[in-house]
């Protein structure tokens, strides 16, 4: 079981994520510690697609100047179409998880590859269903991951911002 800790925190708009995240950069913290989950609003704007260039995302829709101004603060990308979800956009180490998630055939209790990502990270399935839940209502889900030290720092600051909820995930608290 992984021996790292987590913050997940959902934010009711882009707006008030961004915020969260441009808090967490001013106060130093790593940025390579850091994912961010999203419906892809740009398939409804006729988008033409987005890609990577050096780990910085480029986009094109009205909600691309947002997407385009977290990844100028995160590191790795992916747009994913999650059965029940729909399309996301993730950012942050999170991508690299769905990813093994994905291609390991990881199947946890019914749960989306983002879910089983969240699993894999000791976060327990009740939280996870109510994280995509919030994904499902266009909401923005913020995962920190690290030491019990990151962690405890991020938490620090992101009880400042206006999360609708911040929870704090430690390996020995998953059921």
């Amino acid at each position: 079981m992984n021996k790292n800790s987590s913050i997940v925190a959902i934010y009711p708009s882009h707006t008030v994520a961004e915020e969260a995240v441009k808090e967490l950069q001013h106060a130093g913290f790593d940025m390579k510690k850091l994912s961010i989950v999203g419906r892809d609003y740009h398939t409804d704007d006729h988008v033409v697609g987005y890609y990577n260039v050096d780990d910085r995302m480029k986009a094109w829709g009205k909600t691309g100047a947002f997407w385009g101004g977290l990844w100028g603060f995160l590191f790795g990308s992916a747009f994913f179409w999650i059965p029940g979800l729909g399309p996301l956009l993730v950012a942050g180490p999170l991508v690299g998880w769905i990813i093994g998630a994905l291609e390991g055939a990881v199947v946890v209790g019914g749960l989306s590859a983002i879910g089983a990502a969240l699993y894999s990270l000791g976060i327990p399935k009740d939280s996870i269903i109510e994280y995509e839940t919030a994904l499902k209502t266009g909401k923005f889900v913020l995962i920190v991951h690290g030491s019990l030290d990151d962690t405890m720092h991020a938490k620090e600051i992101l009880n400042r911002s206006n999360s609708e909820k911040l929870e704090h995930h430690q390996p020995e608290t998953r059921q």
